[in-house]
C-alpha cells in the first residue's frame, strides 16, 4: 500500500502516484490538471526543437536582451560623465537629459520586445479549459504545483539555449544599475558644484565689486528714473545680463509711495524677516520669477501694491515682503539688496540671499 496520501480521481480514471519515478514531469503537470478539473486540450511547441528557427530566434531575442544592456549602460555612463551643468550657448549640457530618455527608452523597449518575441516565438502554444473551484490543498498539490513551476522553467529553454539566459542577466543587470544611479546620484557627482542654482547675475564680481542695475538696453539705472509708485524690470549689469544666460535675474524695482515704503520697511525687520537693510529709501526690488512655476510675475498694481503672476494668478503683497497671498505660490518671493553707489546709480549690495524660482527639494 503506497504511503502517499491518495487523491481522489476524476469519476473513470485510477488515481495516479506522483511519485512515480516513471512519470515524465509533463506528466505530473497533466495530472495536476486533470485534478483540478483543467484539460489540456492542445500542446505544441511553435518551432522545432534544435532547428535553426529556434536558434535564429534565440540569438534574436539575445540581441534584444544584449541591446537592452547597451543601451542601459550607456545611460549609466552618461548619467555619471556627461557634463550635465548648463553652460550658456550649445555645449554637452544641452544632450544629457536628452540622452537619457533616448538611451533609458531604447533599453526598456530591448527588455519588451525580447520578452515578446520569446514568449510568442519560442515558448509552446497551449489551450486549457478549466472549472474553477475552491478546495483546500494538500500535499499533492503541493508536490503538483511545484512541478509545474519547475515544468514552465524548463519550457523557458533557459537550461538548453544557454545564450537567452546569458544575454538576459547580461541585459538586466545593467537595468537595476539604472534604477539605483539616481537614488545614489548625489554621491556620484556633486549636484550644487560651482553653487550653480543658488547664485544669479548679480553675485559680487571678483574683488567684491557689486553690479549695477540696468534697463533692457544696458542703460545703468538712478533713483530718479523711477517714478514715485512706479515700477521698472532690472537686469544685472555684467555681460549677457539681459540674455536667456542669466535668465534667473530678472529683477522688479519699485519705487513705493511714503507710507507704503513704511509698511515695508516694518515688514523688512520682523525677526523672522531679516531684511531690514535691503531696502534703499523708498526702492525696493523683488525677483521677477514666481515661486509657483517659474512664470514671469510682473503685473503691478500701484493702487493695492500686489505684484501678480499672469500664469496661475498667484499674488504678492510687496508692502509684506513680497508675501503671497493668494493663488497656489507658498514662498515669498525673494528680494534683492540694493543701495546707490558712489556715482549714482542703483547696484546690488549682495546677490539674493534665498533660491530663485519655484521649489526643489534641496532649497534650504
Amino acid at each position: 500500500m503506497s504511503t502517499h496520501t491518495e487523491h481522489q480521481a476524476p469519476q473513470g480514471r485510477e488515481p495516479v502516484d506522483l511519485y512515480d519515478p516513471r512519470l515524465s514531469r509533463f506528466d505530473i503537470v497533466q495530472e495536476g490538471a486533470r485534478r483540478d478539473d483543467i484539460e489540456i486540450v492542445h500542446y505544441e511547441e511553435q518551432v522545432v526543437r534544435g532547428s535553426k528557427a529556434e536558434r535564429r530566434l534565440t540569438r534574436t531575442v539575445a540581441m534584444m536582451f544584449l541591446l537592452t544592456g547597451v543601451f542601459a549602460t550607456a545611460f549609466l555612463v552618461i548619467y555619471i560623465w556627461w557634463p550635465w551643468q548648463w553652460e550658456a550657448g550649445r555645449g554637452g549640457d544641452k544632450l544629457y537629459t536628452p540622452l537619457l530618455g533616448l538611451t533609458l527608452g531604447l533599453a526598456l523597449l530591448g527588455i519588451g520586445f525580447g520578452i515578446l518575441t520569446w514568449g510568442k516565438k519560442l515558448l509552446p502554444k497551449e489551450v486549457s479549459i478549466q472549472d474553477r473551484h475552491d478546495q483546500p490543498g494538500n500535499p499533492e498539490d503541493r508536490k503538483i504545483t511545484g512541478e509545474t513551476m519547475l515544468y514552465l522553467a524548463d519550457e523557458l529553454g533557459v537550461k538548453r539555449r544557454p545564450l537567452l539566459g546569458i544575454s538576459l542577466l547580461a541585459g538586466l543587470a545593467p537595468v537595476g544599475a539604472v534604477a539605483a544611479a539616481p537614488l545614489i546620484g548625489g554621491l556620484i557627482e556633486q549636484p550644487h558644484k560651482n553653487n550653480q542654482m543658488f547664485t544669479t547675475g548679480f553675485a559680487p564680481a571678483e574683488g567684491g565689486r557689486k553690479i549695477r542695475l540696468i534697463r533692457e538696453d544696458g542703460r545703468p539705472i538712478r533713483p530718479a528714473d523711477v517714478s514715485v509708485g512706479g515700477q521698472l524690470t532690472v537686469f544685472p549689469g555684467i555681460p549677457g545680463g539681459v540674455s536667456n544666460e542669466h535668465a534667473d535675474s530678472p529683477t522688479l524695482l519699485i519705487h513705493l509711495r511714503e507710507d507704503d515704503a513704511q509698511k515695508s520697511r516694518a515688514a523688512n525687520s520682523r525677526p523672522d524677516v531679516g531684511h531690514g537693510d535691503y531696502m534703499w529709501g523708498n526702492y525696493v526690488a523683488f525677483s521677477k520669477i514666481c515661486t509657483h512655476a517659474g512664470c514671469p510675475a510682473s503685473l503691478y498694481e500701484q493702487q493695492t501694491n500686489r505684484l501678480l503672476c499672469p500664469c496661475h494668478q498667484s499674488q504678492f503683497l510687496i508692502t509684506d515682503n513680497a508675501r503671497p497671498i493668494f493663488g497656489p505660490a507658498n514662498r515669498p518671493l525673494p528680494q534683492l539688496p540694493i543701495e546707490v553707489d558712489e556715482e549714482g546709480f542703483f547696484v546690488a549690495r549682495s546677490d539674493y540671499t534665498e533660491t530663485i524660482g519655484p521649489d526643489f527639494w534641496e532649497r534650504p
